[in-house]
C-alpha cells in the first residue's frame, strides 16, 4: 500500500514537472533542443541506470563542450534529469525490496535537503559554483576508481536498518540532498553509506533513485525560472534520457562497465581540472544573474 501511494505520487509529480517544463520551455522560446542534447541525455542517462552516474558525464561534456556557461551547470542537471529519474525510480521502487519506513524517510529528507539547497545554489556567484562543481568531479572521480579496484563497500543482506542507523541515514539524504542541487551526485556518496551500515547494494537503488527522482523535479521547479538554465538543453536531456533508461532497464539490463569508468575518469579529471583553474582565474559574476521571484 505505501508502496502504491509513492508511486502515485511520483506519478503525478512527474506530469506536473513535465508540463511546467514544457510550458516554460514554450514561454521562452527554448523549445528546440539539439541532436547533441539528445544525445547527451540517451548516453548519460543510459548508464546512469546501469550503474554509472550521470552528473558527472554531463558536467564534463557540458564544460569540454562550452555548451553552457559554469553557473547554468547544476541547474541543468536537475532540470535536466529530473524526468529520466523519475522512470528509473517508477522501475525500480517497483521491482527491488527495501523497508518501506526507510524509503520513505530517506527520500523525505533528500526533498528537503533540496528545498535548503536550491535557493542557495541560483545565487552563488560563478567562481563558487565553478569550485563546488570542479570538487564534485574530483569526488566522483575517486568512486569511480574505488569502484574500479573493488574498494567500495560490499553491503551486506539486510533490507532495513536498525534505528541508529536509520536516524544517521536519513540525515545523510538531507545533506545529499542540498549537495544534489549544487551539481554533486547522490548515488555514489549513497551506496558507499547504505553498503557500509549493511544494506543490501540491491536495496540502495530504489531509495537513491527515489530520493532522486522526488528531490530534482521539486528544485526543478525553481530552477525553471532561473535565468542561470538553457532549456533547449534541458529538453534535450530530458527527450534523450527516457526512452535510455527504459531501454537499459528492460533490453540490456546489464554491461561490462569497468573500462566505461576508466574513460569517465579520464574525462572527468581532465574537466574537474579545467573548472578549478577558471575558478581561480575568473572574477566573480554580476549579481544580477539571480533567480526571479
Amino acid at each position: 500500500m505505501v508502496v502504491t501511494v509513492l508511486l502515485g505520487a511520483l506519478v503525478v509529480l512527474g506530469v506536473a514537472y513535465l508540463i511546467a517544463l514544457g510550458w516554460s520551455a514554450r514561454m521562452r522560446g527554448q523549445y528546440r533542443p539539439s541532436v547533441e542534447s539528445v544525445a547527451l541525455g540517451a548516453v548519460t542517462n543510459f548508464f546512469d541506470t546501469l550503474g554509472i552516474g550521470s552528473y558527472a558525464p554531463t558536467t564534463a561534456w557540458l564544460r569540454l563542450r562550452k555548451m553552457v556557461p559554469d553557473s547554468y551547470i547544476p541547474t541543468i542537471l536537475n532540470a535536466g534529469h529530473g524526468l529520466p529519474t523519475v522512470v528509473q525510480a517508477l522501475i525500480y521502487i517497483k521491482l527491488v525490496q527495501v523497508d518501506p519506513k526507510l524509503l520513505i524517510a530517506c527520500i523525505a529528507a533528500a526533498v528537503a535537503g533540496a528545498i535548503v539547497g536550491a535557493p542557495v545554489v541560483v545565487r552563488l556567484p560563478v567562481r563558487a559554483i565553478q569550485s563546488v562543481v570542479g570538487v564534485a568531479l574530483l569526488i566522483a572521480a575517486a568512486l569511480y576508481v574505488l569502484k574500479n579496484l573493488d574498494l567500495m563497500p560490499g553491503g551486506g543482506a539486510a533490507l532495513a536498518l536498525p534505528p541508529t542507523l536509520f536516524w544517521i541515514a536519513v540525515g545523510g539524504y538531507f545533506v545529499m540532498g542540498a549537495l544534489m542541487t549544487a551539481g554533486i551526485g547522490l548515488y555514489g556518496p549513497s551506496l558507499m553509506m547504505l553498503s557500509l551500515m549493511g544494506l543490501n547494494p540491491a536495496a540502495c537503488f530504489p531509495i537513491m533513485t527515489g530520493a532522486c527522482a522526488f528531490l530534482m523535479p521539486v528544485s526543478g521547479f525553481g530552477f525553471l525560472r532561473s535565468t542561470r538554465i538553457d532549456l533547449k538543453v534541458v529538453l534535450g536531456i530530458a527527450l534523450g534520457g527516457i526512452p535510455a533508461v527504459l531501454l537499459a532497464a528492460f533490453i540490456v539490463k546489464s554491461l561490462p562497465l569497468t573500462w566505461i569508468r576508466w574513460g569517465v575518469v579520464v574525462v572527468v579529471l581532465y574537466a574537474a581540472a579545467v573548472m578549478l583553474r577558471a575558478a581561480m582565474r575568473k572574477a566573480p559574476a554580476a549579481t544580477g544573474d539571480l533567480i526571479e521571484a
